[in-house]
């Protein structure tokens, strides 16, 4: 690795419930310079699509900005087999073990309950988004994701047409 590293440890699962927060964090971790990411798995129970969506655009803005990578460690064989199928271990390193996160507070979900209307678009906006980045990331992907590209898509302008 080159350079301080952000480090994300997954507790749990990895959904589309904390792929937002994830984006944002990765967001403004790149905005104050950081360009090498390490996400531990070690404790996290099971990943969506969504969730290695969110992964694989941190590592595909990474890429554009020409230099950082995005590092998953204490990866368990399932995730492997998920990620890999995925094409994602074409765009991030994918280790068995791994160095031991520094110890700092966990990121909560900000909300409780039903989300404001503002929250949800922002949800299918955050979804949208990482499915596009897993079509990116592996182009046979699309054929695995056009349904849920289009209904995400048809969901975000019936959202925007009613307002």
């Amino acid at each position: 690795m080159n350079g301080p590293a952000v480090w994300v440890k997954v507790e749990g699962k990895g959904s589309f419930l904390n792929s937002g927060n994830l984006k944002e964090f990765a967001r403004e971790m790149v905005d104050r310079g950081y360009r090498e990411f390490v996400i531990d798995l070690e404790n996290c129970a099971m990943m969506d699509s969504t969730f290695m969506g969110t992964m694989a655009g941190v590592a595909l803005r990474l890429k554009e900005l020409g230099r950082g990578h995005l590092h998953i460690v204490h990866c368990g064989n399932r995730s492997r087999d998920l990620l890999s199928g995925l094409g994602l271990d074409q765009i991030f390193s994918i280790h068995g073990n791994g160095s031991s996160a520094p110890k700092y507070g966990a990121l909560q979900r900000d909300s409780k309950g039903e989300l404001p209307e503002e929250k949800k678009h922002e949800q299918a906006q955050t979804m949208l988004e990482a499915h596009e980045a897993l079509c990116e990331a592996a182009p046979e992907n699309f054929f695995r994701f056009k349904d849920v590209l289009d209904y995400l898509k048809q969901d975000l302008h019936h959202e925007t047409a009613s307002k």
